[in-house]
């Protein structure tokens, strides 16, 4: 438990001095949706945007041209959002390190800055709700805090608080507020519902345990009706728990027989009375609000987390684990799939030499093809049960080649995504790194077993040309020359080689005391840097091996990814400090910090036109920066 404390506060310290007096990259564009935040998606009352949590950021995108607006101000995983009714105000909780308070944010939209920062949660902010009035805010904490406070939105202090349950129950999962008491709210969760009517002149919350009779429930997301008469509360046994809120006392609870598969993760109430229902198994279902009888149901791609009516419910939009967003108009009932991103980490990112309009990603199971500008997935390749570790886009952009963890090196066509050759085997311990040479005729492929190996690619197949054994850990990053006479590769085993590929013999090694991750020829390739474990980047000299400079890359966590701009002035880093930075080569000075990232960033690229930075992450986020040094004209 202290070493967790003192790693949390080592992390926030040293992001706070490495971020606090450089000058900032900005953030053009993110791919990516959290689809693991329960109610995360919502649709802001002007009917205009979408507002969604992504990292440390909470995103706010119109939903004519899918322009994207950031709100930065959480230093960890944005953990729960919520709108005001007039949608002056958005709040955002965030989780932080054990035995450290975690922050609610107000936002003021129309100024998109913050109105007020609270801290009182330990931990985690699990739940947060405002009051019909805009009044009051009430936040949960997470199961290690376990209190609920009523926050005062116009002197931003508190009023009071108090344990969210009972010792006897279990966690309290969310609370919601009454839609037309500014005094009444509810509470949620394991075994535990409540209402509670805040007394402002006394300064007490005083709870009322609701009547389940022998029904025992767990929580997971609770609804009032528009004129506060019932309480709908969905399960993770599958039910939906109807309750009298002015009693207490449960009216009714349903279906019986055909429960929602893998409980109730979210639950809205239609002004006509239906509810809409989403389940863990991806069923989004529209049910009776009197009986619960199933009206119409879709089934989605995994659980459905979120449900966001725009206007009086004639469209909404679904969110789901798979990080996908679903719109659906309420008379047809159909989904009609307008958002996808990643939902695992993001292994590695491939930039079409040349345009710099292409780039492609491999996180898990699937290969994406996405357009820069406008950042909108073109194409998906899914190798079911696979995951790929690496990929390349080919010189002439005809083929992208990628590395799998079933040994196979696996070729497709970037138009449509059709197989075109596979090469069975290649390494024994899965292909863990890929690179194809200028003249499009050879592939240089890395495996788990240390190997390096020449491939031939032919019209009507492949031939393996040579296999090179001096590494003795895994292959982690390959870089060929322009010649296509050249390679270096790096690995786990602390070894960066310079391989001759026409006459397969290694020319130069380089030994440090690290597990490196990431290898950079510089552009007139005098010079290679290399990166990983010990957090330093450090500059060798090609010919004789020798270091010629050596940088403290960063002060906590590996560097995972480096590449180095067209022009070889500026070169890029991204790793375990979730930071990106740019550096100046020759001065071997940080000139830009991003902070934005809320998982290890896992690789990152400069565009060849030396305008826009891509970043990816392990929680499945792409980002997209501004250079902040253009080539000159």
């Amino acid at each position: 438990m202290e070493s967790q404390l003192l790693l949390g506060y080592y992390c926030l310290l040293t992001m706070a001095l490495e971020t606090q007096t450089m000058p900032q990259l900005e953030l053009e564009a993110v791919i990516g949706f959290n689809g693991h935040v329960c109610a995360g998606l919502t649709v802001h009352p002007d009917r205009e945007h979408l507002i969604y949590p992504l990292g440390c950021s909470v995103i706010l995108k119109r939903i004519k041209d899918d322009k994207q607006e950031f709100l930065h101000g959480h230093t960890n995983n944005v953990s729960c959002v919520s709108v005001s009714k007039s949608g002056s105000y958005i709040a955002s909780g965030q989780v932080t390190f054990m035995g450290f308070k975690a922050e609610v944010i107000i936002w003021d939209y129309a100024q998109r800055t913050i109105y007020a920062q609270l801290q009182l949660h330990k931990a985690k902010v699990e739940a947060l709700a405002f009051s019909p009035n805009e009044k009051y805010l009430v936040s949960l904490g997470g199961q290690d805090d376990g209190s609920i406070v009523v926050w005062n939105i116009e002197t931003k202090q508190a009023i009071c608080g108090s344990l969210a349950l009972a010792h006897s129950a279990g966690n309290c999962l969310t609370v919601q507020y009454s839609n037309t008491n500014d005094n009444v709210f509810v509470s949620a969760g394991s075994e535990t519902l409540r209402v509670w009517e805040l007394d402002v002149p006394n300064r007490k919350i005083r709870p009322t345990e609701c009547q389940t009779g022998k029904l025992r429930r767990i929580v997971k997301c609770v609804q009032i009706s528009e004129d506060d008469t019932f309480i709908f509360c969905g399960t993770t046994s599958g039910d939906i728990l109807k309750i009298n809120l002015k009693t207490g006392l449960l009216s009714d609870f349903g279906p019986v027989k055909d429960k929602f598969s893998m409980g109730v993760n979210v639950l809205r109430i239609l002004k006509c009375g239906y509810l809409l229902v989403g389940s863990g198994s991806g069923t989004l279902t529209l049910c009776s609000g009197i009986n619960f009888k199933t009206l119409k149901k879709v089934q989605l791609e995994k659980g459905v987390t979120s449900i966001a009516i725009r206007g009086e419910g004639q469209q909404f939009y679904v969110g789901t684990e798979a990080a996908q967003i679903y719109r659906f108009g309420y008379d047809d009932f159909k989904a009609e799939l307008i958002y996808t991103s990643h939902n695992s980490a993001v292994k590695d990112v491939a930039i079409c030499f040349g345009t710099s309009e292409l780039f492609a990603t491999c996180s898990g199971e699937d290969i994406r093809l996405w357009h820069i500008d406008k950042p909108k997935e073109l194409l998906r390749i899914t190798v079911p049960n696979m995951t790929c570790n690496s990929l390349d886009i080919m010189f002439d952009g005809h083929s992208i080649i990628s590395a799998w963890n079933d040994g196979n090196i696996r070729v497709f066509a970037p138009e449509s995504g059709r197989l075109m050759i596979i090469m069975p085997n290649a390494h024994r311990m899965g292909v863990t790194a890929i690179a194809g040479t200028r003249d499009c005729k050879r592939i240089v492929s890395g495996g788990g077993e240390g190997q390096v190996r020449i491939w031939e690619v032919e019209p009507n197949g492949h031939r393996l040309l040579e296999t090179m054994k001096e590494h003795k850990a895994t292959i982690t990053c390959i870089k060929i020359k322009s010649d296509s006479k050249n390679c270096v590769t790096a690995s786990a085993d602390g070894a960066c080689i310079i391989w001759d590929i026409v006459r397969f013999v290694s020319l130069q090694m380089v030994i440090a005391n690290t597990m490196f991750r990431t290898v950079c020829y510089h552009p007139e390739e005098y010079q290679v840097i290399t990166s990983g474990t010990d957090r330093k980047v450090v500059y060798w000299d090609v010919f004789d091996g020798t270091v010629i400079r050596e940088l403290e890359g960063s002060q906590s966590g590996a560097i995972n990814g480096m590449h180095i701009s067209q022009d070889g002035r500026h070169f890029v880093t991204g790793g375990d400090d979730k930071l990106v930075k740019v550096w100046d080569y020759m001065e071997g000075v940080v000139t830009h910090v991003g902070i934005a990232h809320s998982g290890s960033i896992t690789s990152i690229k400069v565009c060849s036109n030396n305008r826009t930075l891509l970043s990816t992450s392990a929680d499945g986020a792409i980002l997209r920066w501004r250079f902040p040094h253009p080539s000159s004209p």
